[in-house]
């Protein structure tokens, strides 16, 4: 078994909606069914007995080691603890070659156990094979612990998920985006965006927080920052015992001692402390310890910790019940666990000392014994909540000390009897606040009702019915993709949005290009939703983007197939058929919002295919008003787009709209068939994206079809009297297209220069030359710049052999080297004469064509 070719699909894909592992797996001949493996599955059962069945999707059919695969991958992830279901092995057209699909939670968690994977079939391959399952499954479960969300970020990440708000995670820890573009939001961890630099570094420290809540009647306890244990000491016989030593700037507890009551304790807590950073002394207030969490101006969840402790049973000693204890399974080492493991150090010896135990000591039954006076979960104490208990006067001190500070999110920490009555009363005082508190008290306490603390922070960063997203099209198809994405990008911008759009000649936002090259994937749609200068973005989606790595977006308003054409690099990637292209480019259907619509192109059988795929609408469009499918879709009321005589009509149940031809200069008056489809398909998408009629009439005649505004797509220039076309076209419908658009404008002779894509099989290539070997009375063949593993000359021969089935006489030349070609056709021109010049290096010809023809 030989696997290749592994990938990681980080967005809806051809497989699901789900992130997955993509690798594509061989099999020798002996290996394609079980059943020539004699003994095969009783060695893997045994290596791993909760493996379950081996084709979990219920499918008949034979099994193979990539079924196998299939089935541990996914297996070893769901008992390390991740929450992944979705796996599929499909076969393909080679003897032996499988697709193995496994979804993933966390990518690094899915790669290792596919790996591990790997192993564990090598092992049951071998009589004597190894595999230490509860090795792989801790391992696994740890690094899943280490890559995930915290349980704070995760349970915001919930919220948001909830409401349909989409969210990306911006590095391995816990910065998180939310929304896309100019309606983002970001928090890092229970952190908001809005939290201010200035508020942050008042509540890192303490003694600056202390005296603003002090001059804001926010009851809070006396003391200063310290210079050393004897200045500590002078400050703790100043204020009187017992006192609180701990950083200025600290946070989960870390170096904090409380109810400090001789010089030796405050020694030992002044050295905790100092390995901190600088050290304060304060007055220690008797009673219980609260964390108050404040959003915006509520109070939203409340909680009294009790420090870690533990219960003698007169048997074991002080440390056996910490082991004790540390080996509920809820207790980790980190914050990935609802509570974390007790600490057995020097502070907890310390405090074992004060009442007179020691780590070996054996306590009586039901004696509760102290490890540290502090409460904080992060040093292993328990939570209750208290929220329904919480007096308004002590909410509102609360909410007083977070504005104060000028925390969005703040968690507040109160030391008091109880909450029940107000501070004052019973001389408690708000002791710290927090700029980026632990939510894991309030989502899990250790006793009392979990609190959906994550509802209540997504809620003050987007107002209900708010769900963070911008107007996304996404344009897929084999032909007029790029000029619909420009034009609908255009429209977009016409309405006075800033538009972001990706296509094939690269990355724009507001007009402005940011990134060149083929931008037309995943990356790209990201880097563009990350922007916060956008309102709008239009999307160009490729076949290789969505193969590669699934789409960048978890849905879009608007899809849009333009077409579907056999020459659209079949034969790669596993992707032979037309129908297989079709299911492919359809993942952008499957994903649009509910409240969206999918732009079909009507005039296409396979096109029209996918709409009962589509979870919105459908607005249909075609050149035929009485195309059949948009004829049925208009009598049910539907959104249609065709053309009636000179004009544009746009249809919904009795309403219409008409748009001129002669008023939309991409069309040369309605003469270009191709581009009046290019305009319907874009029309389609700025009707989905809410656009005003007025509005999309200015757009459409203000755009023209240049080199700035669609380079490479039926670009017309002049030439002493002689017109040239410049355009993209590179597979077999594309020059049916331009045959049809040549044909209609007239020219008393035609020439067109011509190269191959030589990634296109052999078949399209030649029928090409095929189709414009009719229509032109010059060929000129041209070699491109990169053959695309091609032998030198073979695109070429090609290219000859599709003119040999012309009927047409005409003369062709063979030309080295694409200016030269171009150079060539240009010095045959007379007045009156036409020239397709069909581009291989887009910009660099198009400037050669501009100072030719600027040359006069």
């Amino acid at each position: 078994m030989d696997v290749s070719r592994i990938r990681a699909l980080r967005g809806p894909n051809l497989w699901s909606r789900h992130t997955a592992i993509e690798a594509v797996v061989a099999c020798e001949p002996d290996e394609c069914t079980l059943d020539k493996l004699p003994g095969f599955e009783d060695r893997l059962r045994k290596l791993f007995p909760t493996l379950g069945p081996l084709r979990p999707d219920g499918r008949p059919g034979h099994i193979s080691l990539a079924h196998v695969l299939e089935t541990a991958a996914l297996a070893l992830q769901a008992q390390a603890g991740c929450p992944v279901t979705f796996s599929r092995t499909a076969q393909t057209l080679e003897q032996g070659v499988y697709q193995v699909i496994v979804e993933y939670s966390e990518e690094a968690v899915g790669k290792l156990a596919f790996g591990y994977a790997q192993t564990l079939v090598a092992a049951a391959l071998q009589d004597n094979g190894s595999f230490d399952l509860p090795a792989v499954l801790a391992e696994l479960q740890e690094l899943d612990e280490d890559v995930r969300l915290g349980p704070s970020t995760g349970a915001i990440v919930s919220a948001a998920a909830a409401r349909g708000i989409p969210w990306r995670r911006l590095t391995q820890g816990s910065l998180v985006q939310f929304g896309w573009g100019s309606k983002q939001r970001r928090i890092w961890a229970a952190e908001v965006d809005n939290t201010s630099a200035v508020a942050e570094s008042i509540a890192q420290d303490k003694d600056l927080t202390k005296r603003l809540l002090a001059a804001a009647g926010v009851p809070v306890p006396i003391g200063r920052p310290v210079s050393d244990p004897d200045d500590a000491w002078v400050v703790a016989q100043e204020i009187g015992l017992p006192v609180v030593c701990k950083p200025q700037d600290g946070n989960q507890g870390k170096g904090v001692t409380v109810n400090i009551q001789s010089r030796e304790q405050l020694d030992i807590a002044y050295k905790a402390a100092a390995d901190i950073g600088q050290v304060m002394v304060e007055k220690y207030l008797p009673g219980n310890d609260f964390r108050l969490l404040v959003v915006g101006d509520k109070l939203v969840a409340a909680a009294r910790r009790d420090p870690p402790h533990v219960i003698g049973d007169g048997v074991h000693t002080v440390r056996e019940l910490v082991d004790q204890v540390n080996a509920d399974p809820r207790r980790g080492t980190g914050h990935a666990t609802s509570l974390t493991k007790i600490r057995f150090d020097d502070i907890a010896i310390a405090r074992l000392d004060m009442q007179g135990l020691k780590p070996d000591s054996v306590p009586t039954q039901g004696q509760r014994v102290i490890l540290r006076n502090n409460a904080n979960l992060s040093t292993g104490g328990t939570a209750t909540d208290v929220t329904d208990d919480v007096h308004p006067e002590v909410a509102a001190r609360a909410v007083a000390a977070a504005q104060t500070i000028g925390l969005e999110i703040c968690g507040v920490d109160v030391l008091a009897e109880s909450v029940h009555r107000p501070l004052e009363e019973q001389s408690g005082g708000i002791v710290e606040v927090n700029a980026a508190p632990g939510l894991r008290m309030h989502l899990s306490p250790s006793y009392g009702k979990g609190r959906h603390v994550g509802e209540a922070m997504v809620a003050n960063l987007y107002k209900p019915g708010e769900d963070g997203r911008i107007p996304v099209v996404a344009v897929t198809g084999t032909n007029g993709k790029t000029t619909t994405a420009r034009l609908t990008a255009h429209l977009l911008a016409t309405s006075g949005l800033r538009v972001g759009m990706t296509n094939t000649d690269g990355v724009y936002v507001n007009g402005r290009q940011i990134d060149s090259g083929d931008c037309s994937g995943p990356k790209s749609a990201r880097n563009v939703l990350l922007n916060p200068d956008v309102d709008a973005a239009v999307f160009e989606t490729a076949r290789g983007g969505i193969l590669r790595e699934g789409l960048g977006f978890d849905r879009c308003q608007t899809a849009v197939v333009t077409n579907i054409g056999a020459g659209d690099h079949l034969g790669l990637n596993y992707i032979t058929t037309v129908e297989d292209l079709a299911v492919l480019k359809r993942v952008i259907v499957m994903n649009v919002a509910e409240n969206g619509y999918a732009v079909l192109n009507a005039a296409d059988p396979i096109v029209t295919a996918m709409a009962p795929k589509c979870p919105g609408g459908v607005i249909y469009f075609a050149l035929d008003p009485h195309n059949p499918v948009l004829t049925a879709h208009r009598a049910q009321g539907k959104r249609t787009i065709s053309v009636d005589g000179d004009a544009i009509v746009v249809c919904e149940g009795s309403w219409r709209e008409t748009l001129a031809l002669r008023d939309i200069p991409i069309t040369r008056g309605g003469a270009i068939g191709f581009q009046i489809e290019n305009v319907m398909a874009s029309v389609g998408a700025a009707w989905s994206s809410g656009l005003d009629w007025d509005t999309i009439r200015r757009g459409l005649a203000s755009f023209v079809a240049d080199t700035d505004n669609a380079p490479g797509r039926f670009n017309v220039m002049d030439f002493k009297g002689a017109t040239i076309i410049a355009d993209y076209g590179h597979n077999p419908d594309a020059m049916r297209a331009l045959v049809s658009a040549v044909n209609a404008l007239p020219a008393k002779r035609r020439s067109v220069v011509i190269s191959g894509a030589g990634d296109r099989r052999d078949e399209d290539i030649r029928e090409q030359t095929a189709i414009l070997g009719e229509a032109f009375d010059d060929l000129i063949l041209f070699q491109d710049a990169c053959q695309r593993g091609r032998e030198d000359g073979e695109v070429l021969a090609l290219l000859r052999e599709g003119l040999s089935k012309a009927q047409r006489a005409q003369r062709v030349d063979e030309i080295r080297g694409e200016f030269l070609a171009i150079d060539t056709a240009l010095d045959r021109l007379q007045p009156g004469d036409l020239c397709l010049v069909l581009v291989d290096q887009v910009e660099e010809a198009l400037a050669h064509l501009a100072r030719r023809c600027s040359e006069g």
